[in-house]
């Protein structure tokens, strides 16, 4: 009996511990932690963390972004290129002919490569997380 208390204590911690859960769960994490004014535009920055269990050959990530009053600028695929399993990655990409204080909204609209050895089409997708710096929405 003693063990089968120990057990139901744990597993009741782990389901009220949301970052012991979140640890083990496979996830793609994408934060968007700066929008920097450029030359031709806006420099987005992101973090990316493949916690997904394997090498990632390929990660692609289609984003919508959304003026500061709602109406939709464009949209653009992002190309993560290789993600290595437990490392995090800066990315920077350039928007030319956007300013970043006009930049209100980032919608991950699908993922279009989640390429791997191991690793399903969907899990990209199916473990994303998104978090963000900037005092601007981001997510699914």
């Amino acid at each position: 009996m003693p063990r089968f208390l120990s057990a139901l204590l744990f597993g009741a911690f782990a389901l009220s511990n949301p970052a012991l859960a979140q640890e083990t769960a496979p996830a793609l994490a994408l934060e968007l932690n700066a929008l920097q004014p450029a030359d031709t535009g806006c420099r987005v920055t992101f973090l990316a963390t493949n916690n997904l269990g394997g090498q990632l050959d390929r990660a692609a990530v289609e984003v919508a972004f959304f003026t500061s009053d709602g109406a939709i600028d464009r949209i653009v695929t992002l190309d993560f290129k290789a993600l290595a399993e437990g490392k995090t990655k800066v990315l920077q990409f350039e928007l030319k002919n956007s300013a970043c204080d006009g930049i209100g909204r980032l919608l991950i609209n699908d993922i279009t490569a989640c390429e791997g050895t191991g690793i399903a089409a969907t899990a990209c997708l199916d473990g994303l997380v998104t978090t963000t710096r900037p005092d601007i929405a981001f997510g699914v």
